[in-house]
């Protein structure tokens, strides 16, 4: 699965998922909830870029 990163550096694995903030190993990027950010800036989804 692919990975994407935020402006800031971040990077969402889903893999790893987002354990904090509820977010589960092996979800896709695109399953994720709609009100998720990220959790190091705040950042909106579609400010997310694949890498």
């Amino acid at each position: 699965m692919k990975k994407y990163e935020c402006p800031c550096g971040y990077v969402y694995d889903h893999a790893e998922g987002d354990h904090e903030n509820g977010v589960a190993p092996g979800t896709a990027f695109e399953d994720l909830p709609k009100d998720w950010v990220c959790p190091l800036c705040g950042a909106e989804q579609e400010n997310f870029e694949e890498v």
